[in-house]
């Protein structure tokens, strides 16, 4: 066995982050099993498979990512992240808890999924960029892009695991027992926080207070093209892209008529393609905005397959390819703007960049569902498809005009040479 200090799971010799990482996991099963059950309640039971209210709930879920931008990228540089994470986790079982009992007591409407949709996405949006930048209190710089990488894993995994369950559970219990059970789960990542030694974290000085924090975040940004050229890659990939609830239960329902297990099973087929591109993210010492690139072009390839695929366990395999291809992309940026942007900013840039990624949802999955819902769940792919594509070509570009990009075949494969010297293959492993 190799050792974990140097190898894919180094970061697991640290006590803190072995801690952190095993009560997140159980935290996000209940998070996946808890999205599983929301989705299919709004499709299915409040609604006639309507997904264009799917795409409701979710731009209500990820538009505080915009609306709360001056404020969650300013707590998470000014606060302690460990006190701040204990308030957002807390909260987010306690909303997981009202809308569970609401659905047990068999009370809820759709407005309801409205409203909560909208608390969990304030909540998040504080708590998105904090538990980011607490990876580096935790580990370190030395290990932050492996850490990164294995919490994509550990949150990928739980995406296997949660769907499947919660889809078993769905059609002998009711969704509401699965929020439930979520908001219990979040016991687990509470312990984590409260059990960490507070000696070993890699703690910073906080930045000064001062009214311009968001514009500073907004002006180091700006004069950072590689940062932009990543930030609209994102938006694109996040606005018509990563709409996954509205893609697969679209398929899901209405071309392969499949019940709430398969669709579960469907979710939990993607997230091993998620795995494994965590996995790979995790064994690379350093990430690579060619990796972005090639993400995103594996991406709209994924997308491309799955709108023609003529049956259900098809589908289901490029599932994998858009998994493998869109934790290519995620994990690698995450690591790759922490490490190159300076401690004191780190927390405003990447509220930015979630809030570029998860509002750009908030717009787009209006506009995907509308489209699933009057012209088919196969051109919803479709525009996925397209998104994938452009934010490729957003990376060519940036490469071509900044990095001096050449671009040869060597041994059938094809690959990127840069002003650095270093060659990077263009694939998503």
């Amino acid at each position: 066995m190799s050792d974990p200090a140097k190898g894919t799971f180094r970061s697991l010799a640290n006590f803190n982050y072995r801690i952190w990482a095993g009560g997140a996991i159980v935290s996000n099963v209940g998070t996946w099993m808890q999205r599983t059950a929301q989705d299919w309640l709004v499709l299915t039971q409040l609604t006639h498979n309507n997904a264009t209210a799917m795409g409701v709930v979710m731009a209500l879920q990820f538009a505080p990512q915009i609306l709360l931008l001056p404020w969650t990228g300013f707590a998470a540089d000014h606060l302690d992240r460990r006190k701040l994470l204990f308030a957002t986790q807390a909260a987010m079982g306690l909303i997981a808890l009202g809308l569970g009992l609401l659905t047990v007591a068999g009370l809820v409407q759709l407005w309801h999924v409205y409203v909560f949709a909208f608390l969990l996405g304030c909540t998040t949006a504080f708590d998105a960029p904090a538990r980011q930048t607490f990876v580096s209190d935790l580990v370190g710089e030395t290990d932050l892009s492996n850490a990164v990488a294995l919490n994509s894993t550990s949150f990928n995994v739980a995406r296997m695991i949660g769907p499947a369950v919660a889809g078993t559970l769905i059609a002998s219990v009711g969704s509401g027992w699965v929020f439930l059970i979520n908001a219990a789960s979040f016991a687990a990542v509470l312990a984590s926080l409260g059990l960490l030694r507070l000696s070993e974290l890699h703690l910073k000085d906080k930045t000064q207070r001062s009214r311009g924090s968001l514009a500073e975040g907004f002006a180091y940004v700006w004069k950072r093209p590689d940062l932009k050229a990543v930030l609209l890659m994102l938006f694109l990939i996040g606005t018509f892209g990563l709409n996954f609830p509205i893609f697969i239960s679209t398929m899901s329902v209405s071309v392969f008529h499949a019940g709430a297990g398969q669709y579960g099973l469907l979710t939990s087929t993607m997230a091993i393609g998620s795995v494994t591109g965590a996995l790979l993210a995790a064994r690379r010492e350093q990430p690579r905005l060619a990796f972005l690139l090639a993400g995103a072009a594996i991406f709209g390839l994924g997308f491309s397959l799955a709108a023609i695929m003529p049956n259900y366990w098809l589908f289901g395999l490029a599932l994998v390819v858009i998994g493998v291809s869109a934790q290519t992309m995620t994990t690698s940026t995450i690591g790759l703007v922490q490490l190159s942007t300076e401690p004191a900013m780190r927390g405003r840039v990447m509220a930015i960049l979630l809030a570029t990624t998860l509002g750009g949802t908030a717009l787009g999955a209006p506009v995907v569902g509308w489209v699933a819902d009057d012209v088919g769940p196969r051109w919803a792919l479709g525009v996925a498809a397209i998104a994938g594509f452009a934010a490729a070509l957003v990376g060519v570009r940036y490469l071509a005009r900044y990095r001096r990009l050449r671009v040869r075949i060597e041994a059938g494969r094809l690959r990127f040479d840069h002003d650095d010297g270093k060659a990077e293959p263009a694939e998503a492993g």
